[in-house]
Order: C-alpha cells, then structure tokens, then sequence
C-alpha cells in the first residue's frame, strides 16, 4: 500500500479566494435570492413599528411572552435587522461577483467570428443538400447578412459560416443586472429616504415635522433637514360601504380631501388622496393607509369644568369597525376639591344593537347608530414617571375601578347626546358626537427610480432571454462533387431551425425534385 500524501492546508490568501468563487457562483445567488424572499415573510406577517406602530404597540401588549423573543430577533423591524441586512449585502456582492465576470466574457463573444463548419454537416438534424455551383457560397453570404446574421467566409471560398441571436445573452445578462439596479435602488431609498406615520382627525392639520409623527423611521444617511417644509389639513373623509351580499359592510371606495400648503406662506391647494392614488409633495408621498371613528366626549371635573374635550381615536377591531379607545384624565377634582386622576377605557360600536346571544354589537360600520361603553378607573395613571406610554391603552398598575350601582365596576353605556353622572362627586361624561380619523403613511424614498427602471430593465431582459434564439447556419460547395450543403443548429431549447433552413436552401436554388429529407445525428 503505498503512503497517502494530504493536500497542503490553504493559505489566506487560496481560503478568501476560495470564499469568493463560492460566494459568487450563481448558485449561491440564487440561494440568497430565495433566502432574502423568505426573511421578508416575517415582515408581512408581525406588526411592523415602521409600518404601523399602533398596531405593533397592541401586538406586543397582546402576546407578551413571544414579544421578548421577537424583539430580540428584531421582528418588529424586519427589514432594518442586522440579519436581513446582511443577506441582502451578501446578494448584492455574489450578483455583482456573477454578473461582471459574464459581461467580459460577453464582451470578448462580441468580437468572436462564428465558428467554422463542421467537418460532416450530416450530423445536424436541419440539413439539405443538393448538386449546385460555386456562386451559392457569394448568394448564401448576401442572403444571410440580409437575415441579421453575423457571416464568415472561410479563406478558400468554399463556406459560409453564420451566426445570430447574440441578443439572448445580452437578455440574461441585463435581466441580472436589472436585480442589481433594484437592489441598488432600494438601498439608496431606504439609506435617504424616511417613513412616518400619523392619525389625523378630520378637521385638524399637520406640519412636516419630526414631532407631529406618530411613528417615524428614516435611513442612515436620512437627515432632519431634509424633510420638505409642507403643510395641510383634513378638511373631510368620505366613504362608500356594500350594502348588500356576502360583502356587505366592506369598504367600496374611500378617500380623504386635504388643503395643503408646500411651504408656510405659499397659496393654499386643495387634493384628493384615496388607496393608490397618494399625494406627492416635493418628492414626498403621502399614502391614505386606513381610516376610523374618533367620538367627541367631554369630561367634566366634579366641580364642573370641562378637563376633556375633544375628538378622541378609536381604534378599528373588525370589519364592523367595533372601535376600541382610552380616555386619560390626568387633571380632574372632585365636588370638595380632591387631586383625581381618572381613566376610560372601552369600545364604540358605529351602529348599536344589542342581543342576548352576542351582547353588544355593530351591525354596519357606517355611524348610523353610534355608542359608546366604557369602564372607568381611578388612581394613578402613571404619566408622571417619565416612561413612555402608549397613547390607545391604559397602564392598569396603578388604577383600579370605580364602583357603581349594585357594587360592580362602574360602565357608562352612551348613546350620542347622552351624558353620564360619575358617583362620588367625580363629575361627569358626555358623548357629544362623531368624528372621523384618517391614517396616513408619509414617505420619502429619493432614489425609488432607480428601482423602476431596473423593473423595466429585468422585463426587457426577460424578453430578449425569452424570444431571441441564437442560431448558426453553415453553407459549403464541393468543387470537386458539386455537392452543395446547408445545415443549421438552434442553440437554445425547444428550437427547430428546420423551416429556416428550406427557406434559405429554396432561395439558393435547391430543385424541390432533388432536396433530400432531414438525416439525423447525434
């Protein structure tokens, strides 16, 4: 047996080499490419704080075992993680480190003669010949280059060799290029550009300033001086239900009428935003995201002064636009002068009913028929402390309930107009009416272009990959027999250059009586 000799371990310089073919070979991009798609599922599934903190903020008060474990992982800000970063850079390098290699060897094919005939056309399965003379070689050349294709006379007159279809790999290559530009544009959109989100209440306005967002998440290159000096109000929201069929209650079509200003001072505009079909000021997007009820309630002190009062949001919970809301009163006094420190917390039901089986209900999400039913709690609301709350739900720690009637936990069921006495001198609520709130994603993706125009590119590559075949033809005369041969060969799959070659083969002159079939070959 004779001794076995181990290869020598790799230097530094062979392993990072070695590392770089591995990354770049396009099987690992692919690899990277299906990864990156499934790391995006998560971010279509979790609440995303850059999407819609709201709904983020009740997604962790709802599952507040798997919330650490998400947080962790950054769940909740999926496509700003480290992990997904890191997939979507190592694509960019491997497409990058796939793609140039390709366009040099492209580049250099550009260049390249077609190669010279076989030495037995016969083997081609697209073959004829027949008995001719010497001038079908000068024909063949005149009428191949009038086919687009790229000819090649051999040196001693007796062949032409042709060849096209250089288009389709130009369309594969462009159509990987394009996924760069994509990937490009995005990056430079996220790195620039910004996303906030805000509820506005029908009536009120907003100014393009960091603190009128409700949530707001920008770039690494993103700065503050940036964001565009607009402004506009809500001046009213209108929507269309279904009223009938197994689709009733759902939405039709919804929009929102805003004045705007593009810069204090400048001459007010007047807009409509609905789904798909946002609002662009200075390169800024504005996107109706959602929309729900905002009940007018007044809170009045034991003393009877007004402590609340306002528009307050409800946040949707269903289809039937059941909306849930909080009330914090952090400043109010009973009849003999106490500190109180009151809150409400309940759901708003657009269109009331009530049955004994479900309790109650709304039966359409249009307000025809709107109340309210709330508890209410006293104690401390834990705004002091200096810790951040979320403004829809209530820290229940330091409060507790008030009790009314028969010793249980005082709720207020109100109707619109309704006003409810709170017990012990508290004072009092009234649910004055309804309001409406729009939700309003404001975005600011500077190089998104480039992003479109790498789509547009991916789908021109695509085509050309799709329809081009690159194909070659060889015509040869035999002085010595007069035999004349013409055979083709379609470099691309499912291709049949056959009725090419009778085309071409009856324009040199091939006798219909003499053509011989189509012989086959390996």
């Amino acid at each position: 047996m004779s001794d076995r000799t181990d290869a020598p371990a790799l230097g530094p310089v062979e392993f990072a080499r070695w590392i770089w073919r591995q990354l770049t070979s396009m099987r690992t991009a692919l690899f990277l490419l299906f990864l990156l798609a499934l790391a995006a599922i998560p971010g279509s599934v979790i609440p995303q704080d850059n999407v819609d903190s709201i709904l983020s903020a009740q997604w962790r008060t709802d599952h507040k075992t798997l919330t650490p474990i998400y947080e962790k992982l950054q769940l909740f800000n999926v496509y700003s993680s480290v992990w997904f970063s890191a997939i979507y850079i190592l694509l960019l390098i491997s497409l990058v480190g796939c793609v140039l290699p390709r366009l040099a060897v492209y580049a250099r094919g550009l260049g390249a003669k077609p190669p010279a005939a076989p030495k037995n056309l016969t083997r081609l399965s697209a073959h004829r010949s027949w008995d001719g003379d010497a001038d079908v070689v000068a024909t063949a050349t005149s009428a191949l280059r009038r086919r687009r294709f790229r000819v090649e006379v051999a040196a001693d007159g007796r062949s032409v060799a042709a060849e096209r279809g250089y288009l389709r790999e130009a369309g594969n290559l462009l159509f990987h290029f394009s996924v760069l530009v994509v990937l490009f544009g995005v990056a430079s959109s996220k790195l620039f550009g910004f996303e906030g989100g805000v509820i506005v209440v029908t009536g009120n306005g907003f100014s393009n300033s960091l603190s009128q967002y409700d949530s707001f998440q920008s770039g690494g290159l993103f700065s503050d001086s940036s964001l565009k000096p607009f402004s506009f109000t809500v001046k009213n929201f209108h929507a269309d239900y279904i009223e009938t069929g197994r689709e009733a209650g759902m939405a039709h079509e919804f929009d929102a009428t805003v004045n705007y200003q593009t810069s204090p001072g400048a001459s007010s505009k007047t807009a409509s935003i609905s789904v798909n079909h946002p609002l662009t000021i200075d390169g800024t997007q504005i996107y109706l995201i959602s929309h729900g009820y905002a009940p007018l309630i007044t809170v009045r002190d034991g003393q009877g002064n007004v402590v609340y009062s306002g528009p307050t949001v409800f946040l949707p919970e269903g289809q039937d636009f059941r909306s849930f809301g909080v009330v914090k009163i952090p400043d109010s006094r009973t009849a003999d002068g106490k500190p109180l420190q009151l809150g409400l917390q309940g759901e708003f039901y657009p269109t009331y009913a009530f049955t004994m089986a479900t309790g109650p209900i709304s039966l359409f999400p249009r307000a025809d028929n709107p109340a309210i039913s709330m508890l209410v709690y006293q104690g401390d609301l834990g705004l002091d402390s200096g810790t951040p709350q979320n403004v829809y739900t209530l820290n229940m720690k330091g409060l507790k309930p008030v009790i009314g009637a028969k010793n249980k936990p005082l709720r207020l069921d109100m109707m619109r107009g309704d006003t409810a006495q709170l017990p012990g001198g508290r004072g009092s609520v009234t649910f004055d009416g309804v309001s409406q709130f729009v939700k309003l994603q404001i975005s600011q993706a500077p190089d998104s272009w480039v992003a479109l125009l790498g789509m547009c590119l991916a789908l021109l590559g695509l085509l050309g990959s799709l329809f081009v075949r690159p194909r070659r033809i060889w015509v040869r005369h035999d002085p010595a027999s007069g035999l004349v041969e013409i055979a083709a060969l379609d470099r691309s799959s499912g291709g049949d250059p056959t009725p090419e070659v009778d085309d071409l083969a009856k324009e040199l002159g091939m006798p219909d009586s003499k053509s011989v079939s189509a012989e086959g070959g390996a």
